[in-house]
C-alpha cells in the first residue's frame, strides 16, 4: 500500500473511529473521557464501538459519488432522505428538517436558512472524510467547490459550505504529503471573503477551544477545535483524545479531528482497540452494517484503488 493510500485510509477509518469513541460522551462536561477512563464504551443510546450520524451519512457520500461516477448531487440527497426515513439513532434537528420539509434537493436547504436564518451547525462537516479521499487529486479549486456543494444540500448558510471546503483542503495537503495545519494561511486565501477573517480567527495557531465564542455544534469552533487537537498533540490517538476531552459535540469534533489525524499519519497510527468493535449501522438500507473492512475498502475505492 502506498503512503498516499494508507493516509486516504487513516482519513475514513480516523473518522469513523472517533465519531464512535467520542459517541458516548456527547453534550458531556470537559475531560469525560479521562474521568471515566472507558474507551469504545457503550452509553448514551450507542453500543460499544457504534458509529453515529456522522459515519453514517459520510458512507452515503461516499457510495453515491462511486456509484454515479461523480457528484450526482439529487442522487446524494436521495439517499440522506432514504436514511432519515429510517428512523437514526441521532439526526441533527437542521439536518432533519431539510430532508423532510418537502421541498427538492436543490430548494430544501435554502428553505430551511430563509425560515430559521440558521443553518452554521456542523452537520455538513461531520460527514466530509469521504468526499474529501475522493476529490483530493482534483487539486484545491475542486475539492473546496465540490465540498461547498454537497454541504449546500443540507445547510443553506454559506458559513458551512466554507467549513467544509477548508475541511476538504486540509485533507487534500495531508494526502500529499503535507502538513495540514502548516497550510491554513494559504488555505484561508481560497475562503470566500465574507467568511475569511472568522475562520482565520479559530484556526489561528494562537486560537483554542476556550475561546470558542460558541458551541462546539457549530461549524467554526468544531473545525478550529479539530485543527487545535491536530496541532498541539504529537499522534493520532493523543489527538482524538484530546478532541474527546474538549466535552460538548464529542462526536463530531472527534470524526472531524479523525480524519485530519488519520491523514497526517496514516491507518497504522489507528489503535486496534478502536478499531476492532467498529460498525456503522445503515438506518433506511436494510440490516446493512458496515465494518472496518468494509471502510477500508470503501476508502481505497474512493482513493482510486480497488
Amino acid at each position: 500500500m502506498t503512503a498516499r493510500l494508507d493516509r486516504a485510509v487513516g482519513a475514513v477509518l480516523g473518522s469513523a473511529v472517533g465519531d464512535a469513541l467520542g459517541a458516548p460522551y456527547e453534550f458531556g462536561p470537559p475531560g469525560q473521557l479521562d474521568a471515566c477512563g472507558k474507551e469504545m464504551a457503550a452509553g448514551g443510546g450507542w453500543d460499544p464501538g457504534e458509529a453515529t450520524d456522522d459515519t453514517q451519512m459520510a458512507i452515503l457520500v461516499g457510495e453515491s459519488l462511486l456509484e454515479r461516477d461523480g457528484l450526482d448531487l439529487p442522487d446524494i440527497f436521495d439517499r440522506f432522505q432514504r436514511w432519515a426515513a429510517g428512523g437514526p439513532k441521532d439526526i441533527g434537528l437542521q439536518t432533519e428538517d431539510v430532508l423532510t420539509n418537502g421541498e427538492p434537493w436543490d430548494r430544501a436547504a435554502a428553505v430551511h436558512f430563509r425560515n430559521n436564518a440558521r443553518a452554521a451547525g456542523n452537520g455538513s462537516l461531520m460527514r466530509a472524510s469521504t468526499s474529501a479521499v475522493y476529490f483530493a487529486a482534483c487539486g484545491r479549486a475542486a475539492t473546496m467547490d465540490a465540498a461547498r456543494r454537497i454541504a449546500a444540500l443540507t445547510h443553506g448558510d454559506r458559513a458551512a459550505w466554507e467549513g467544509t471546503a477548508v475541511f476538504h483542503e486540509l485533507v487534500r495537503v495531508a494526502l500529499d504529503g503535507g502538513e495540514p495545519t502548516a497550510a491554513v494561511p494559504e488555505v484561508l486565501g481560497a475562503v470566500h471573503p465574507a467568511h475569511r477573517e472568522r475562520y482565520a480567527r479559530v484556526l489561528d495557531r494562537d486560537w483554542h477551544p476556550g475561546l470558542a465564542t460558541e458551541f462546539n455544534g457549530a461549524v467554526w469552533p468544531c473545525l478550529g477545535s479539530a485543527v487545535w487537537a491536530l496541532r498541539t498533540t504529537g499522534g493520532f490517538a493523543e489527538a482524538v483524545r484530546a478532541a474527546v476531552n474538549l466535552g460538548g459535540d464529542t462526536d463530531t469534533v472527534a470524526a472531524v479531528t479523525g480524519a485530519l489525524a488519520g491523514a497526517r499519519y496514516g491507518q497504522a497510527a489507528v489503535p486496534d482497540e478502536w478499531i476492532r468493535p467498529l460498525h456503522v449501522p445503515l438506518p433506511g438500507f436494510g440490516e446493512r452494517v458496515v465494518d472496518a473492512g468494509g471502510l477500508r475498502a470503501l476508502a481505497q475505492r474512493l482513493a482510486g484503488v480497488g
